[in-house]
């Protein structure tokens, strides 16, 4: 199945004395990125595994104008520029292509 939609999956690390304000600002970030027109999924998920909290993001565009509008964004801008200290390493960013996606 080929098709123009980009999915990102990112994965974010924070340092564990700001957990909260990450995932408060990330919460934050859902809503609204879930406004955007060219956003078609944006759904937070959580794990922690020997202490070690993660946050991983499930992002799907239309394309990847969507998706230079979603970084350009006004709220995208602020939390990076609040979130520099927040975490224990970079974010990690992968791109997926669809193989076999159910359509909402």
């Amino acid at each position: 199945m080929s098709s123009d939609f980009v999915n990102l999956q990112a994965t974010i690390t924070p340092k564990p004395e700001f957990v909260a304000e990450v995932e408060r600002e990330m919460l934050a970030m859902v809503q609204a990125s879930r406004q955007e027109e060219g956003c078609l999924v944006y759904d937070l998920l959580r794990d922690e595994l020997d202490g070690q909290v993660r946050f991983h993001v499930q992002e799907r565009y239309r394309d990847m104008a969507a998706v230079q509008a979603h970084r350009d964004s006004a709220h995208y801008q602020a939390y990076r520029a609040k979130a520099g200290e927040w975490f224990a390493s970079p974010t990690q960013v992968v791109r997926l292509s669809d193989v076999d996606v159910a359509e909402k």
